[in-house]
């Protein structure tokens, strides 16, 4: 027997514990606590580091039993203990241990029965279903090992059925044994299918991305509904019913790498448990039996959920916990056994653990909300089919999915358009056996249809869908693709889209963008993981990020969301550093906010006012002749420069729509003449295109452009420049003639197309951005309201939280990702709703002559709102709280434009507060903690002209050079500052230059720019081959109060509301009467009519321009999520 020295340390007073036995005389004195398991468990750091701490209490001494000895040694030999501290792991001998504890009857921390239960997920859910605990829906699936195939499951496309319950993808699929960590998450096929697969961590790998859809069909599992949570897991340690240390860690589903610390250590970090999660952790350390026990904690919309228990566990690294851990249980054998072996003892009292706040001082700022609306990156161009249909297969579709219910529906599910599929090919079979049937679809249209839907050779989801819209009285008027002599009756009219697909340059832009959007947060010195920006990352892998993406039901939409949380290569990272496949992050990280209104918009329901807009814009564009002085007055009331440029550009619409179609005739024909040619049978074009697809996107708008009767279709401007902007951008190498002269002028006409479709005066701009974005006007006011109350976040745990400076910081961020309809105008809002005064408000009137000349907002244009918090000012003060406006147009032109609008820079410096900043000496004397906090207060700006001024580009790197502007033009020059991984401000120096910082380009460290430095800076992201650069952003505004902002967005939102409120309680009573449909068996409704706006009111200079319509038509919006 081995003896244990004095009372628990050597004869050089070191801590010791014991490993076999201990002598009698040594134990009458002493509380023994045995530790019984695997040696590999027993000799953890963990187990050491708790085991010393146990040490130090007077009258208790630890014994490890040997692995041997519990192997191989009956249990009447294995050593004699008065506390027994044993749990399961692989290869333990789980029986001999409760033979054991019969025999001797000891203290036992972990009940050893209920280990056993543990170890089967289908006990461990039903214990946690009795005790009340949450938990994800699930239904077992029990199969018979030698009758596999006899089991209770239906597997459908994008589902699976358990024993009658339904699971829709995405699910969770686990083996019931809790020793195998095989689980697997099935993704729908509207995010592209395919399974991630999770395994235990091999190296820094924890699960694979698999694009296997279809599941295990031996074995017995668990189905359970796939909680989303952001990307983020929760682990939660007991030691006691009244003691949980809970830790956040990226979830091994997203991208299944796992993040580890310079020691090779995973990264996790303390988190605070709410009330509610602590009383869940007291349930499950009852229930289960277990005083040492982990669980994972699953929090999602609001809600926690309990998925897994996993019994013994120690944190892996945290001197604190193992100081709490050791404490908790030695108190805990010393009040069970102490009384009976006489032993001295009182329970000792705690002192409260305060939490630790952080302060600000001066003028710094703390960020508290960041709201972005983005749009898309790259994609390839939309195209798109009408086509009237009246086929009963088309209405029994129709009614089959739902459509009477609001007269619309859209078809985007393999299923569904396997379906229509079906019916175009079984409409073709027969027009082709009897040409006399009846049947009305055109055949070219019907073997277009069949076409398009054949591509691929399977559905995504992603890149095609159709759209039905019930017409009572058929369509209404003849176009170039419709029907010239419309039959009478009720219809359908069918739009098939497809194109518009993310292409990889998008991806790319998406990824860097997000790798540029963290440097906009405070903090991080250093870098993370080996690269910069490590601000965002650390307060969003801490839990001190509440962070949610939003994006629209277009593929290209969500792909671009979810590409700009993740990076494909270490070095190069987006938003959140995440690696792998698209499709986890999308499904985990991605809301879809198609269910409200919020960023889907339905381009083929246009309100009343943008009928009669997109008819005076015909008129207009139709004229044959040079544009007169009262055109400009028509199309341009605002007096846009960029619409007065692209107007001056185009003279004579109707010559130069006639240009524009010459130039068509010509591209079509070469590429005919490059389809003849042998040598290009084979050419492969950007993102898999061929020739043939090539050609047949130029036909179909050489056909559509120009109607029989010579008239030109406005509306296939956008389109046309689609195109060519497309090609001049990704397929130059074909070096077709006379492409950049087509780009040049169908660019002109888009110029004045595109941003007029959404209103032409400034009534009519708002009428129109209110049907659009009131939903989402709504949102971003809540997201300002919420951020600033007092509500359940997550939040860091003070106590825990080496390595960071500031844990009581918490950061909200929203971003939204949608199309190009919705940034125009959410813009049209800010400009024209009277958020401030251009007269009375210089750098407003500034931001305003800025955005008029912007001419396009691009791919990735962003608008972006910061709110700050001054701490040290009164809570009810306007000062409290401080909110800015940014702004970009997105990626830059295919042309390198000299003439391109420059604003005045991300947060630029005030000349008065220049003044009243004091010497801050060099950046070595900056706090780092407390620029790990906040950010510098930007008061109203009084802009210096820089006389510096941007060179042409030079490769991938754009150049400033000190030199006097050369022209009239040298106003519209500014400075671009240099990119920073610290916080986004600007602060005079005392060395007479301006420290410097934005949030986009090359991530260099703060520099000075003075008279004597000449900065290089990377603007955009040009490494990538064909990807344009994206403009850094611009500050519109740095001076607003949250209280204005809200008042702003609250008479919008109002105004809207009650105009919304008309609008549906119209289309209510027109939906409550039917009309006699199609056939006898059916009866269709009525469409919605739109509504006509009132004649535009005399308005007072008060009176912003939102109040002119009472009858503004406006998307409906039902709940609204957080």
């Amino acid at each position: 027997m081995s003896e244990a020295r004095g009372e628990g340390r050597d004869q050089s007073g070191n801590l010791s514990f014991v490993v076999g036995c201990v002598d009698e005389d040594h134990r009458e004195r002493q509380i023994v606590v045995g530790i019984c398991s695997m040696m590999k468990k027993s000799k953890s750091k963990p187990m050491t580091q708790i085991m010393e701490r146990l040490c130090k209490f007077e009258y208790i001494t630890v014994v490890i039993f040997p692995e041997e000895v519990i192997l191989s040694q009956p249990v009447d030999k294995w050593p004699l203990c008065d506390c027994l501290v044993s749990f399961h792991s692989k290869g333990f001998p789980l029986d001999k241990a409760v033979e054991y504890a019969k025999l001797r009857n000891p203290l036992l921390i972990n009940d050893l029965n209920m280990q056993y239960y543990i170890q089967d997920r289908r006990e461990v859910y039903r214990i946690l279903q009795e005790e009340g605990i949450d938990l994800p829906r699930y239904a077992v699936l029990s199969r018979d090992p030698d009758r596999p195939e006899e089991c209770n499951l239906v597997e459908g496309e994008d589902h699976v059925e358990v024993n009658g319950e339904v699971f829709p993808k995405p699910f969770v699929e686990k083996p019931v044994s809790a020793e195998d960590h095989n689980v697997y998450v099935y993704y729908p096929t509207s995010a592209g299918g395919g399974s991630q697969r999770l395994f235990r961590k091999i190296g820094s790998r924890s699960s694979v991305y698999s694009p296997e859809s279809c599941v295990r069909k031996t074995g017995s599992y668990i189905y359970e509904e796939f909680m989303p949570t952001d990307g983020t897991d929760v682990k939660v340690y007991t030691v006691g019913p009244d003691y949980a240390h809970a830790e956040a860690r990226k979830s091994p589903a997203l991208d299944g790498k796992v993040e580890r610390d310079s020691e090779g250590k995973e990264i996790r970090y303390p988190v605070m448990l709410s009330a509610m999660e602590k009383l869940v952790a007291r349930k499950v350390c009852l229930a289960f039996k277990q005083t040492v026990c982990g669980f994972d904690l699953l929090r999602a919309n609001g809600h926690s959920f309990v998925c897994d228990v996993n019994g013994f566990s120690f944190v892996k690294n945290s001197m604190k916990y193992y100081d709490d851990c050791a404490k908790v249980l030695g108190n805990m054998v010393m009040r069970e056994l102490a009384p009976q072996f006489h032993i001295p003892w009182s329970i000792p009292l705690e002192a409260e653990d305060i939490p630790i706040v952080p302060t600000t001082s001066g003028t710094m700022m703390e960020l508290r909300c960041v709201i972005a609306i983005i749009r898309h990156g790259d994609r390839t161009p939309k195209q798109k089919m009408k086509m009237e249909v009246r086929h009963p297969l088309f209405f029994a579709l129709f009614e089959k999915y739902g459509g009477y219910k609001s007269g619309k529906l859209k078809l985007k599910k393999p299923k569904q358009l396997q379906e229509v599929l079906d019916i175009a090919r079984l409409l073709l079979a027969e027009l082709g056996q009897h040409t006399d049937c009846e049947i009305e679809e055109k055949k070219g249209k019907l073997e277009q249809l069949k076409t398009v839907l054949e591509m691929y050779g399977h559905f995504s989801g992603i890149n095609r869908k159709v759209q039905l819209t019930y017409l009572p009285n058929g369509q209404p008027k003849a176009s170039s693709e419709e029907e010239e002599c419309p039959t009478e009756g009720p219809s359908l009219l069918l739009v098939l889209k497809w194109g518009g697909e993310l292409t990889p340059a998008g991806r790319v832009q998406a990824e860097e963008l997000g790798r540029a959007f963290r440097c906009m947060y405070p903090g991080g010195q250093g870098d993370y993981a080996g690269f910069p920006g490590c601000g965002l990352l650390r307060l969003h892998s801490t839990y001190r990020h509440d962070l949610k993406i939003y994006a629209s039901d277009e593929g290209r939409v969500q792909m671009t969301a979810a590409a700009f949380a993740k990076c494909q290569h270490i070095s190069n990272p987006g938003l959140l550093a995440l690696e792998g496949e698209l499709t986890p992050i999308l499904v985990q990280m991605v809301k879809s906010a198609n269910m409200n209104g919020m960023l889907d918009s339905d381009s083929e329901s246009l309100t009343d006012c943008q009928q009669r807009v997109k008819v005076r814009l015909h008129e207009i564009m139709q004229k044959d002749q040079d544009f007169t002085e009262a055109d400009y007055q028509k199309l341009a009331p605002t007096g846009s420069p960029s619409l007065v440029t692209s107007m001056k550009t185009i003279g004579n619409p109707v010559r130069t729509c006639d240009q524009v179609y010459a130039l068509i005739q010509r591209l079509t024909s070469q590429i005919r003449r490059r389809l003849e040619d042998p040598k290009s049978a084979d050419l492969q074009l950007y993102h898999s295109e061929t020739l043939e697809l090539m050609l047949q996107r130029w036909s179909k708008l050489e056909r559509d452009f120009r109607n029989k009767s010579g008239r030109y279709d406005i509306s296939k401007i956008p389109d046309i420049y689609d195109c060519v902007k497309y090609d001049t951008q990704h397929n130059a190498t074909l070096d077709l003639e006379d492409t950049l002269e087509l780009f040049r002028l169908s660019r002109a006409l888009a110029d004045i197309v595109i941003p007029q479709e959404y209103g032409i005066n400034k009534a009519e701009k708002m009428d129109i951005a209110q049907a659009y974005c009131l939903p989402l006007m709504k949102k971003i006011q809540l997201d300002l309201q919420r951020t600033h109350e007092d509500e359940a976040v997550n939040k860091l745990h003070p106590l825990y939280s080496r390595g960071v400076m500031s844990p009581g910081r918490h950061v909200r961020t929203r971003l939204y990702f949608t199309s190009e309809s919705h940034v125009h105008s959410l813009l049209s809002i800010f400009r024209y709703g009277g958020l401030l005064d251009e007269v009375k408000d210089q750098q407003w009137k500034q931001a305003m002559d800025y955005l008029s000349a912007v001419s396009e907002l691009n791919y990735m244009t962003q608008i972006v709102i910061m709110l700050y918090e001054d701490n040290n000012k009164d809570p009810g003060s306007e000062e409290r709280f401080h909110v800015e406006l940014h702004f970009s147009p997105g990626v830059k032109g295919c042309e390198d434009e000299e003439n391109v609008p420059l604003g005045f820079g991300f947060r630029p410096a005030s000349a008065e507060n220049q003044e009243k900043q004091t010497n801050q000496g060099s950046l070595e004397d900056l706090s780092q903690d407390e620029t790990d906090r906040a950010l510098s207060l930007s008061e109203p700006i009084s802009i210096k002209r820089s006389p510096m001024i941007r060179n042409r580009k030079t490769g991938s790197m754009e150049v400033l050079s000190e030199t006097l502007p050369t022209s009239s033009k040298g106003t519209s020059y500014r400075l671009f500052p240099s990119c920073s991984c610290q916080s986004p401000e600007i602060k005079q120096t005392g060395l007479g230059g301006y420290l410097v910082s934005c949030p986009y380009g090359a991530f260099f460290r703060n520099r000075l720019v003075s008279s004597q430095d000449v900065p290089e800076c990377l603007y955009g992201f040009e490494g990538c081959s064909m990807v344009p650069s994206i403009y850094p952003l611009e500050t519109l505004h740095n001076s607003l109060s949250l209280k204005q902002v809200d008042k702003f967005l609250n008479a919008v939102c109002e105004h809207s509301s009650d105009a919304h409120a008309k609008t549906m309680k119209a289309l209510s009573a027109l939906f409550d009467t039917s009309s006699q449909g199609y056939s006898q068996t059916h009866t269709y409704p009525h469409p919605p009519k739109a509504l006509s706006s009132s004649e535009t009111p005399v308005r007072s200079p008060e009176c912003p321009l939102w109040c002119e319509y009472s009858d503004a038509h406006v998307l409906q919006s039902s709940s609204i999520f957080l």
